[in-house]
């Protein structure tokens, strides 16, 4: 009997043929970024967890969802790129289908409001990215109508597998993979949406700034620290109080024996790792950071072209439609 469907494959076939295909892609130099999942949690962060709890709510999606967690955790999805309104992949089935998920732009009165309800609210890009947010913040903006993710009505989907659903489990795979990939760039829910992150912020130049305060006492601490997020720890811990001065008491003086040679090196080779070692991580520290916002004002500036090369192209079809 004929049958559009074709056999099952095996994972570790799936995988040898993936691996397959993608090197035959970076020979001819095409950029590859796949997902990997290290564990059963798809998505470890806050962004990511949301991302993935706001797909869960809808009902057209219940059927397919389950199928999506299987290959995004066995790593079918080799590739997804995420670019303003569109994410871009390359899933492997039994053949290696390609994946197009388009999302409209968030409306600008939209923004507006969410923006006007979260004032005061972030002070800095960083804590931002990191959901470093006191919980009503939190909850306006992952809100599953009013908030930053898109609705279902918003979102169109494309996959060249054979399967006729709306929602087949390789596009299932690619937007669970959104989730996974929000864990380590955040940004990228702002981009896919098309605003501003700085818009969020209660002022202005407070970015890089607060990006090293620690946060208030009625932040929620959603993950260990920054270090889900640059990869390194920081010290955030808030004083609950002013810090009591120490006062140095005299002491008489020992009589006992003097410390040897050996002894001394070793207390001063010690003294030595250790004024070298807290300036380097410091600096490591502000570098990561530095780095971070560097990569969210790119992100924007990149927008700002699209956008501007968008207007551009309306502007000349107009000026065509004119002359006919």
């Amino acid at each position: 009997m004929f049958t559009l469907w074709k056999p099952y494959v095996q994972v570790a076939q799936r995988r040898t043929d993936a691996a397959r295909e993608m090197q035959a892609l970076a020979k001819k130099g095409i950029p590859i970024s796949p997902i990997t999942i290290q564990g059963r949690a798809i998505a470890t962060s806050v962004w990511g967890k949301a991302w993935c709890t706001h797909l869960e709510k809808f009902s057209d999606y219940a059927n397919r969802l389950p199928r999506g967690r299987t290959y995004v955790r066995n790593g079918s999805v080799v590739d997804l790129q995420i670019t303003p309104g569109k994410i871009q992949a390359r899933v492997q089935g039994s053949s290696l289908y390609s994946v197009t998920i388009s999302i409209t732009k968030m409306e600008r009165d939209h923004w507006q409001k969410l923006c006007g309800s979260c004032a005061g609210g972030i002070d800095s890009l960083v804590e931002l990215l990191q959901g470093r947010l006191s919980t009503g913040v939190m909850e306006r903006l992952c809100h599953h109508t009013e908030g930053m993710f898109p609705s279902s009505r918003h979102i169109r989907l494309d996959c060249s597998c054979p399967d006729d659903a709306r929602l087949c489990k390789h596009l299932a795979a690619v937007l669970y993979g959104i989730g996974a990939r929000l864990d380590h760039q955040p940004e990228l829910l702002f981009l896919l949406r098309q605003v501003d992150a700085s818009e969020l912020l209660s002022s202005s130049g407070a970015g890089l700034a607060g990006a090293l305060a620690p946060a208030a006492s009625e932040r929620v601490l959603v993950s260990d620290d920054l270090a889900a997020l640059f990869g390194v720890e920081m010290d955030v811990a808030a004083s609950p109080g002013p810090v009591p001065i120490p006062i140095a008491i005299p002491t008489p003086r020992s009589r006992s024996a003097p410390a040897t040679v050996p002894a001394r090196r070793a207390a001063q080779r010690t003294t030595a790792r250790k004024r070298t070692a807290l300036p380097t991580a410091h600096a490591l520290k502000k570098t990561r950071v530095a780095a971070a916002v560097a990569r969210i004002l790119r992100m924007r500036d990149q927008a700002d072209k699209l956008a501007r090369a968008e207007r551009l192209k309306r502007a000349k079809l107009a000026k065509l439609e004119k002359k006919r």
